[in-house]
């Protein structure tokens, strides 16, 4: 992206004589992958493997090349886009999260944000789709202050990595690849696919085939290089061409502009919106500013005609690295978007990442990005996901010292994978009168589940006699008529701690039993007995549990009510005195009572396939040669959006030692969706018999029984022929 010191639809063609479904892009790589389970006798509990160390098969840029691991890239080239097909899309970088709704939807939304991650080159710890061990990768966590999230390279074509859409449309957020043509290899590409209809065409159909194969929204497009006079005549009826066919396949879809080329096909950032760059602007969904704009571009632009109508689909430009002649940038960004807000414009902020990339202490990284959206947070607007019941956080922000399960550390290394980001709480930093104040912030020292927990703490003055509110969320969440309420906590001592449900407008909401229509006010309790909740759920309900948390539980009957508010309330246990405080919020979990009355489904269908078998370093117990270690995919099915996460496990079932006997499960990892590749498990020497299982960790917080888990035993011998 350019950092200057001046600073009448119509349907997809065919590929090779296959026809084009549109919407069902994403349903045919699923079945791909049920094709590779079909040679698999499903009456057959085993699979059987003979041996051979042989290169791998798997495409590399798909899969890492010594370990198998599945990867995020690009495409590199004019010829590699043209020649993409769904058939050879990676399976693993499918998005599994749709889009959430929220409120207010994005069309209703005057002054909107979009962030541009542009960092280090990208397809960092983040190309690694099921995730990576990393003592202190990059994340981003305040999902409820921006609206549009794009993914940025210097790749022609950028696909971003599904664990960022997969966290981006966990809270509603709209994700955008790029397309970039750049210096005098770029101008080449652009007048080859701009030279004439036929061939922005086959450009603009690949590009929205990729989007809905790998589940993404839309595309920035970026021409950072010269223009003949056809490929610049051409190039709006491509931007119009390419929104209306996202457009038609994918309701809400965007695609931006960059201010770069203007209509005589020079290379001339303009920043601002004028009648030179104009045209391209009308022909897509947004315009986004380069960086060097002054107020008076913004005043300018506010009463151009071009605007009219339209002014929050221009989205000012603002570079957080501060190159060339720039307002704000670094610690002072929130200069540049007070301008912005000022004059009613939309914020396009490229390279948050500046708080990791300069920064050399990144185990303040925390701080640093907590510090830089607070100064933003006065000119940024929450926005809230809608989401039915269940409503699940346990704050992990998708990266940790360790893996933790009900408060137990299940893996304890540090890890990073931002599929596992839960829904995000508010993070600020607050005073409070009298010398009090209020910090809300993700811990990665404890947590219930997943990688950190939200930590609040503060100093309640002695003035202060009422409870102090701490907001947590701000959502929209239709209640049912009984909805179950856990929360799990940590508080210290000298507090009392309550949770406050704010809900809709009285009027539209009838609170059963209680007196205040407006708030209803759940305290930390075991469920009443008379309540005959499944029993499961009861069995998480009690006073603690043997690491210090406290497990609260109640039962609300209300009908017609949405949640709109989740705050914390916390009050001094004694006499007026400042009082430290810090309170460790675990989990929080919203349930349709009725649901628990339904049981949970069977894993069916696991199946075993691109099995790849290594020599690697190190040894099992019971060997001293180097490990045999197995990479394979495995695929089930079980509906994904009833689950938190599946649990992946295997154990020896029997080995070339008839003496040594059967193992325990043992933990290989933590899947997001119906897919996993196993990756260097280092498993015993053949003849052996081993056993692969699934387990579904299922929202409702119950424990699926063994006998609804997914099994498949693989058997293997050396290869007899060598």
């Amino acid at each position: 992206m350019a950092l200057s010191d001046d600073a009448n639809s119509l349907p997809l063609r065919r590929e090779d004589g296959e026809e084009h479904d549109d919407v069902g892009v994403r349903s045919d790589t699923r079945d791909l992958l049920l094709e590779s389970c079909l040679d698999q006798p499903m009456d057959s509990s085993s699979v059987h493997e003979v041996i051979k160390y042989l290169p791998s098969p798997l495409p590399v840029k798909h899969y890492d090349a010594e370990t198998t691991e599945p990867i995020s890239c690009g495409l590199q080239t004019l010829e590699e886009l043209l020649l993409w097909k769904r058939s050879e899309a990676n399976p693993f970088n499918v998005a599994v999260v749709p889009l959430a709704p929220r409120e207010p939807p994005l069309t209703s939304c005057l002054r909107r944000t979009l962030v541009s991650h542009d960092m280090m080159g990208g397809y960092l710890d983040d190309r690694f789709v099921q995730g990576t061990n990393a003592d202190a990768p990059y994340a981003f966590y305040h999902w409820q202050y921006i609206d549009i999230f794009n993914y940025f390279t210097h790749n022609l074509v950028t696909i971003p990595p599904a664990v960022w859409t997969n966290a981006a449309h966990k809270h509603g957020v709209i994700v955008l690849g790029t397309l970039i043509t750049e210096w005098t290899d770029g101008a080449a590409v652009c007048e080859a696919f701009l030279k004439d209809e036929e061939s922005y065409r086959a450009v603009a159909d690949k590009l929205v085939q990729i989007s809905h194969c790998y589940g993404f929204d839309g595309w920035l497009i970026n021409i950072e290089n010269s223009l003949s006079t056809d490929a610049v005549k051409n190039t709006p009826l491509f931007l119009r061409y390419l929104a209306d066919q996202m457009h038609e396949r994918l309701s809400g879809s965007l695609v931006l502009w960059y201010d770069s080329v203007i209509e005589n096909g020079r290379l001339t950032w303009q920043n601002e919106l004028n009648q030179s760059n104009r045209m391209f602007f009308d022909a897509c969904d947004g315009f986004f500013t380069n960086y060097n704009w002054t107020e008076q571009n913004l005043e300018w632009m506010k009463d151009y005609s071009g605007v009219q109508g339209r002014q929050s689909d221009v989205y000012i430009g603002v570079d957080v690295f501060a190159r060339g002649n720039v307002v704000g940038g670094k610690l002072e960004t929130n200069k540049a978007l007070e301008i912005i807000r000022k004059h009613n414009f939309s914020v396009a902020i490229f390279a948050p990442g500046w708080v990791y990339e300069t920064h050399n202490d990144r185990t303040e990284f925390r701080k640093n990005q907590d510090k830089f959206w607070a100064l933003l947070s006065d000119y940024l607007y929450i926005h809230r996901p809608t989401s039915p019941l269940p409503f699940i956080s346990s704050f992990c922000q998708g990266f940790g010292k360790a893996i933790y399960w009900r408060g137990q550390r299940e893996v304890d290394r540090s890890w990073f994978n931002l599929t596992a980001q839960e829904i995000q709480p508010l993070y600020y930093y607050k005073e409070l009168e009298g010398r009090g104040w209020l910090s809300s912030r993700g811990c990665p020292e404890d947590a219930w589940n997943g990688g950190s927990s939200l930590l609040l703490d503060g100093l309640i003055p002695a003035t202060h006699t009422s409870p102090v509110c701490a907001k947590i969320f701000s959502l929209h969440v239709p209640l049912a008529s009984k909805t179950l309420v856990t929360l799990i906590y940590k508080p210290s001592t000298g507090i009392r701690v309550s949770l406050e449900l704010k809900t809709t407008d009285a009027s539209l909401c009838t609170h059963m039993d209680i007196q205040d229509v407006n708030v209803t006010v759940v305290s930390p309790m075991v469920p009443d007995e008379g309540l005959q909740l499944v029993s499961q759920f009861s069995q998480l309900c009690g006073n603690l549990s043997p690491d210090g948390w406290t497990v609260g539980c109640s039962q609300l009957e209300l009908s017609g009510c949405a949640l709109r508010e989740v705050c914390f309330n916390i009050q001094r246990d004694g006499g007026p005195q400042d009082t430290p405080f810090s309170c460790r919020v675990g989990e929080i979990m919203l349930l349709d009572g009725a649901s628990l009355h339904v049981p949970p489904g069977v894993v069916q269908g696991l199946c075993i396939y691109d099995v790849v078998w290594l020599r690697g370093a190190g040894s099992l117990p019971e060997s001293t040669s180097p490990c045999l270690r197995l990479n394979a995919t495995l695929r089930w099915d079980y509906p994904t959006k009833l689950v938190r996460h599946f649990k992946v496990y295997w154990r020896r079932l029997r080995g070339p030692d008839p003496r040594v006997s059967s193992g325990q499960l043992v933990l290989v990892g933590r899947a997001y969706s119906n897919l996993f590749r196993v990756t260097e498990l280092a498993v015993p020497e053949p003849p052996s018999l081993l056993e692969l299982v699934v387990e579904p960790v299922i929202r409702k917080g119950i424990p699926v029984p063994e006998s609804h888990w997914g099994r498949r035993s693989l058997s293997y011998t050396e290869d007899s022929t060598k």
